[in-house]
């Protein structure tokens, strides 16, 4: 009996549980002690002095590290809940946990295909990298080694403390990669194996979006609810200097690309049925790999993200892809789910309809893992 949606206090619990408690559903978060205010305090369920509800998180799990909710104990309290995963889930919590010791096979069913999780990194065996290139949706170059640089790309590798986190820097040719990334190695930023082990692509020119999807095994539908732009520090600071500023702001420190927020935005008319048409060779293409059979291809929230790109004429080049939900709720700000489904929908909302209307149909195998 599902009673309650269950999250991660982190990256977009907040709009997982707004949505939840919109559909009837109740709220549980696992918090992590020192970090947790936003879950236990500020948005938790609680009457307010006016006599009137306030909050969207009903039941808190607190745990000194997030890997705990792994225990029994924790476990136990999600009983007759469906959780939603985020990209905090599949840092702290890990994908062998993940895919071996949590799902609807150990009583906590996850929303969606557990088993994509993986696919998000570099090093799985069917990756992004992978199933973009069995759908037919156009990625960026590549170069195996450093020494294959012919044009200005970009390196993506691995931070040292924090290994989720990608180091990002520029450079044209070899000679280059060795004058950037020597600092890097020499201040402990990066790794020499995870150096080794860094994508190098070209460095695509273009506007950047984030295409946020959602595909429904219920009603066999891809939909787009909404799209965003990322603002990233410290890059932005850098961007809104003058050119012989920037020159001199890089004698001190490198940009860095962390994410730390989004801006909802819009893509001219004309562009909606490229978009449309690469979201549903990606989704086809999952489908038909054994490796995701197990969790159902793909099902509920994800993202392409890339840039349009003047080449003749404007087309999407995909850089990576999220398998879960997004982390930018204000995507329910742009028009696109209220074109299709009547109303401004959050992606939260939109999971929590799916489930009720999967739970009505006596479907709810199809959407869970």
């Amino acid at each position: 009996m599902v009673e309650s949606i269950s999250t991660l206090g982190s990256h977009s619990a907040l709009d997982v549980c707004e949505g939840a408690k919109k559909e009837g559903f109740g709220t549980i978060v696992i918090a992590q002690k020192g970090r947790d205010k936003t879950y236990s305090k500020y948005y938790k369920t609680r009457k307010r002095k006016d006599g009137k509800m306030a909050g969207v998180v009903d039941q808190i799990i607190m745990v000194d590290k997030f890997s705990e909710m792994m225990e029994k104990a924790n476990l136990a309290k999600l009983k007759n809940s469906i959780f939603v995963p985020n990209r905090s889930f599949a840092v702290y919590v890990g994908y062998d946990n993940i895919e071996n010791k949590f799902g609807k096979d150990f009583g906590v069913p996850v929303f969606g295909n557990k088993y994509l999780l993986r696919a998000e990194e570099r090093s799985a065996l069917k990756n992004q990298y992978y199933l973009l290139e069995k759908a037919g949706v156009r990625a960026p170059k590549t170069f195996s080694k450093p020494e294959q640089i012919d044009r200005l790309s970009i390196v993506k590798v691995n931070e040292a403390k924090r290994s989720y986190e990608r180091a990002f820097f520029l450079c044209r040719n070899y000679d280059e990669f060795l004058q950037k990334s020597g600092p890097m190695l020499k201040a402990g930023k990066i790794k020499p194996d995870d150096l080794k082990a860094a994508r190098i692509e070209e460095y695509i020119v273009g506007a950047h979006f984030n295409l946020n999807f959602f595909y429904s095994p219920i009603n066999q539908e891809l939909e787009l609810l909404g799209i965003d732009t990322r603002r990233q520090t410290n890059i932005d600071g850098y961007l809104r200097m003058p050119a012989d500023m920037q020159l001199e702001a890089l004698k001190v420190a490198q940009p860095s690309t962390i994410e730390v927020g989004h801006i909802a935005c819009t893509l001219r008319e004309s562009l909606l049925e490229q978009v449309f048409d690469i979201g549903e060779r990606f989704v086809n293409a999952v489908g038909k790999e054994k490796e995701y059979e197990k969790g159902g291809g793909l099902v509920g929230p994800f993202a392409l993200q890339g840039a349009f790109v003047e080449d003749g004429k404007e087309e999407f080049v995909c850089f990576d892809v999220s398998f879960r939900m997004p982390g930018s709720p204000g995507t329910r700000f742009t028009p696109y789910s209220e074109y299709l489904l009547g109303q401004s929908t959050s992606f939260g909302r939109r999971i929590a309809i799916e489930i009720k209307e999967a739970k009505r149909k006596k479907m709810l195998n199809e959407v869970i893992s």
